[in-house]
């Protein structure tokens, strides 16, 4: 039984036909009625209405399968038009005395289509427009820059949507081939020269950057022309964070400084990576941290035989879990509680769930207060390394990626000094592991990063500190740096120190003026000076070290003379010196060019 509106639809259809039979035969026939054979004509009309409604059917035109005028009832309906058409031409042709002109058939079947796709056509510019959201009291007057796949995404979400509180007037793109061009209604009105300009024509009252790949760069180039336009700048997330890569008018929202300091588009060997990750067993340490829970949040999807997650802290196994797993009830197997300062236990862990990849995030990573308590920085980033990498190295752990720091690049730091050792300690051959590290700087976003801290000091009203006002630091989202250790694991080979390309230094009083300018109300910036073990300008590469970037373009490779055993670091981490113990084992080092 059909619904009311499929019925009218079908009937509607098929008066069509006759129409359109009558009018091509007319037409053949210069409009000379007379010369028709009504007869004929009929029984085309009649043989027509039969097949629309047979391949109709089929086709699901009139079963309710597709939304009326959408581009796929639209492509069902050319399909039916199609068979009928042929069909009643073959049969015309198969009678001596054709019933009516064969060009008749066929062109009665283009003007079918026509005429049915018409109204269809009609009805969807109708809604469209309904559905359109109007100008008025809570809607803003966005400029779009960006006319590509982004772009029309944004559009099609914000016009598709009666209650969007974003309204678009134009679109700006760099390219010259979209010049002029239209998306849905809305024109392309220049490149990023004329933004101010087109912004002020248009009275645009936000801009939104339509570029979800979008590089710190080009976000910090467009944040300026939003700043002299006078008006506030909106982006979009990365693509890694839009659900199913679609993009919807509820993914605008306000840049941030991870926007402005961080995005770069990365070229990813997938295949690589899921050579040595899918099917197989895969440790991660620290899995709790900022690093740790971002590397099994990505490793996950590259679907290991399983994935163990080993931390200290109970807490932050339970967050970990629940972003990945929607649910943490602390009861799977692939949680793991212990501390990798206890050697016994670590060494068990890996004889009976035998990992075949680790991923050593674990570490203590506050500079400053390791300056206090270098004894800790000891245990847990020199010995905890050591019993993770030896037990690696014994249970037959066939890949292991050590993360590291670029303070570890010339160190001046108790926390640069534990973590040197640490690269060195991961470069010795044990059996057939491949062991490598992973130099990268200051991620967005971490815990204890100098951004949260200014957020922080800002939402409650205080002045910001900062060190110097030449104090300069690399920075890289967590996803982006997670992404690259993981690939920096693929490629790596035995004993190497691999540094990911952090992009350009980014002054901090740079940010720091940004956020305290943006805080209600503003707030001031305090310079404290450096601290002790700080540097002013943070290096990748230390003195006399060399690299080269044989494989990835974001990734070099570097060796060090590995430390052979952890004999001359089994000393009281108590006891005075600790410092200077570990600044002479760290730079007592001989650098290997891989030229």
């Amino acid at each position: 039984m059909l619904s009311h509106g499929l019925t009218v639809r079908l009937v509607s259809d098929l008066g069509i036909w006759a129409v359109a039979l009558t009018v091509a035969i007319l037409v053949r026939y210069d409009l000379a009625a007379w010369r028709i054979k009504w007869g004929g004509l009929a029984l085309a009309i009649a043989l027509a209405v039969g097949l629309q409604v047979v391949f109709g059917v089929i086709s699901g035109l009139y079963r309710g399968w597709w939304r009326y005028g959408t581009l796929e009832e639209v492509g069902a309906l050319a399909w039916t038009v199609g068979v009928v058409a042929t069909t009643l031409a073959a049969v015309d042709a198969f009678f001596a005395s054709r019933p009516v002109p064969l060009g008749a058939a066929l062109g009665g079947g283009v003007f079918a289509l026509v005429g049915m796709a018409a109204p269809r056509a009609l009805w969807r510019l109708v809604v469209g427009r309904r559905q359109r959201p109007r100008v008025g009291e809570g809607t803003t007057r966005l400029l779009i820059f960006g006319a590509g796949d982004g772009g029309y995404q944004v559009l099609r979400a914000l016009l598709g949507d009666p209650t969007s509180a974003y309204i678009p007037v134009a679109l700006i793109d760099d390219d010259p081939r979209k010049r002029n061009l239209q998306l849905m209604g809305v024109r392309v009105l220049g490149s990023r020269t004329r933004l101010v300009e087109v912004a002020a024509r248009v009275k645009a009252e936000a801009i939104l950057l339509a570029v979800p790949s979008a590089a710190g760069e080009l976000v910090r180039a467009v944040e300026a022309l939003a700043e002299q336009a006078g008006i506030p700048l909106k982006v979009l997330p990365p693509v890694a964070e839009l659900y199913w890569g679609r993009v919807g008018s509820s993914d605008i929202r306000d840049v941030t400084e991870e926007d402005l300091l961080g995005r770069r588009p990365l070229d990813t060997d997938v295949a690589s990576i899921a050579g040595y990750i899918t099917g197989r067993r895969v440790l991660v340490t620290g899995a709790g941290g900022s690093i740790g829970s971002e590397l099994c949040r990505q490793l996950e999807r590259f679907g290991p035989a399983e994935l163990m997650m080993l931390d200290r802290d109970e807490s932050a196994l339970h967050a970990t879990q629940l972003s990945i797993e929607g649910r943490a009830l602390l009861d799977s197997d692939n949680l793991i509680l212990a501390d990798i300062r206890d050697r016994i236990t670590i060494e068990a862990i890996f004889r009976e769930r035998r990992p075949e990849v680790v991923f050593h995030a674990a570490a203590l990573k506050h500079l400053t207060l390791l300056e206090r308590h270098p004894g800790e920085a000891l245990r847990t980033n020199v010995w905890g390394t050591w019993n993770v990498f030896q037990a690696a190295g014994e249970a037959g752990v066939g890949r292991f990626i050590n993360i590291s720091t670029d303070k570890a690049a010339g160190p001046i730091s108790v926390l640069g000094y534990s973590k040197r050792i640490a690269e060195r300690l991961c470069a010795q051959a044990i059996g057939d592991m491949t062991s490598v590290s992973v130099r990268f700087g200051n991620v967005l976003g971490s815990r204890g990063s100098v951004l949260g801290a200014f957020r922080a000091q800002a939402a409650a009203g205080r002045d910001l500190t900062v060190t110097d006002p030449d104090v300069t630091r690399y920075f890289m989202t967590v996803s982006e740096s997670v992404e690259l250790v993981i690939q920096a694991g693929a490629i790596g080979a035995q004993g190497e120190v691999l540094v990911l390309d952090m992009g350009e230094p980014v002054r901090i009083l740079d940010v720091a003026e940004r956020i305290a300018r943006q805080a209600d109300p503003p707030v001031g910036i305090e310079f404290t000076g450096l601290r002790p073990g700080e540097k002013l300008h943070e290096v990748l590469l230390g003195p006399g070290e060399e690299s080269i970037r044989r494989i990835h373009p974001l990734i070099s490779h570097l060796e060090v003379k590995s430390l052979d055993g952890i004999d001359g670091l089994r000393f009281d981490p108590a006891g005075p010196g600790v410092a200077e113990r570990l600044r002479a084992l760290a730079t007592d080092d001989v650098v290997l060019s891989l030229d």
